[in-house]
């Protein structure tokens, strides 16, 4: 197989090539050599831009981030907790490859201190404490992440023999496998209950 052409290197053409590296074959796929490869290049050459694979991880994260909304605060804590949730999980259905690595945290990326620092501050200034206003965010986090990473339907066997007798509460199970749509509504409905609940903690009912 004849190397690709090679380009004229830069620190956004190596993590571009990354993402599509990602995006194609997986995270486990993404190597400083296959990277190489895609460049055309020798991977010392890479080296030069970055220290390591890490440091690339950490860029890409930071660049896909970078898309997620979090403007909403500016008219409501829900309005912002409503658009920064949907605007996140939408990242993550366009690069699912990337879910483990953007689920990994905050650490050192700016893009994705800068994005924290919004949504913690738009909370506060909502006048939510500190300590709420991070449960809340965590929350939201853990919403999108698991609806990106737990395709709910796919757990049940689409057989109707295994449910029938046995688990009669299960009886339209066999039909889940099938049901397009099904992880958008419920992250939508568990985060219009979410939003609707701390709404009831703040008029304290």
């Amino acid at each position: 197989m004849s190397r690709p052409p090679q380009r004229i290197l830069s620190r956004e053409l190596i993590r571009d090539v990354a993402i599509e590296i990602l995006n194609d074959e997986g995270l486990d796929a993404l190597s400083m050599r296959e990277l190489a490869s895609h460049l055309g290049v020798k991977a010392t050459s890479i080296y030069g831009y970055y220290a390591n694979k890490a440091e690339i991880l950490d860029e890409i994260a930071d660049h896909l981030v970078r898309d997620v909304d979090t403007s909403g605060f500016a008219e409501s804590w829900q309005t912002g907790l409503m658009r920064w949730g949907r605007s996140y999980r939408h990242v993550l259905e366009m690069h699912p490859n990337a879910v483990p690595l953007i689920a990994g945290g905050t650490g050192q990326r700016p893009q994705y201190l800068a994005m924290a620092n919004e949504v913690q501050g738009g909370l506060l200034a909502a006048g939510w404490s500190p300590g709420k206003a991070t449960m809340i965010a965590a929350t939201v986090k853990f919403l999108v992440i698991g609806s990106a990473t737990t395709p709910f339907a796919t757990g049940f066997s689409a057989d109707e023999a295994v449910y029938r007798e046995r688990f009669p509460h299960l009886s339209q199970a066999h039909l889940l496998p099938h049901t397009t749509g099904l992880n958008a509504r419920s992250f939508e409905l568990g985060l219009s209950a979410l939003v609707a609940g701390l709404e009831a903690v703040r008029a304290g009912r």
